[in-house]
């Protein structure tokens, strides 16, 4: 099986050096050079907090690699929480709860094409973009033709619960690959990022 390449990021030569301890020893993984960091399939970032030049890079980076990004945070707001969605933030690791095994859980699994974020922010999240549903409904003109299937309803449910697709798959009786199939068309109509970009989505056009 190919290793999962990771590029990695952090705001001090502490944090930096903890994280690469961790993921060079997971033979699973393989870090790439700064200077390849267009080559990986996962960033990890390591902040203290989101400020506006962690944000401006974030963005540069999404925008220039478009690399699913893991997040290992030492404190972020709720209301933070589309803007890193935004970046290309798929998992969100408190720094405070950020070991090995489940900074290597957050990459693979971003890897993977899932995401993994405590469940109180995937909450702030759907709260946060129900107040902006009826704009969205109103800018992107929203119609019967563009509703969700009850198999994609279902699918995106659950996600908005935190579900991962190994457990979307046996609540459902889909194998997983069925249940990629289902968030990989949904993206790919609604044209969006990634996975909580799609719950956020729904989630706004009223679509869930």
């Amino acid at each position: 099986m190919d290793r999962v390449k990771v590029t990695v990021q952090a705001g001090d030569p502490l944090s930096m050096a903890g994280l690469l301890e961790h993921l060079r020893q997971n033979p699973g993984l393989v870090v790439l050079p700064a200077e390849q960091r267009h080559l990986a399939e996962v960033a990890v970032v390591a902040v203290d907090r989101l400020s506006a030049e962690v944000v401006a890079g974030m963005r540069r980076a999404a925008t220039e690699v478009g690399t699913p990004v893991v997040l290992v945070v030492g404190e972020l707001e709720e209301s933070e929480l589309p803007t890193a969605v935004e970046c290309r933030v798929v998992a969100v690791l408190p720094r405070a709860v950020a070991t090995a095994e489940r900074l290597v859980h957050g990459v693979v699994t971003a890897a993977a094409g899932d995401g993994v974020m405590p469940p109180h922010l995937v909450g702030a999240l759907i709260r946060d973009v129900e107040r902006l549903q009826r704009q969205l409904l109103a800018l992107d003109g929203v119609g019967s033709r563009d509703r969700l299937t009850p198999r994609e309803e279902q699918v995106l449910r659950m996600m908005a619960e935190g579900l991962d697709t190994a457990e979307i798959a046996v609540r459902l009786s889909y194998s997983e690959r069925t249940v990629k199939n289902v968030i990989y068309g949904v993206t790919t109509r609604f044209n969006l990022r990634n996975r909580p970009h799609a719950v956020a989505y729904a989630v706004r056009a009223g679509l869930i």
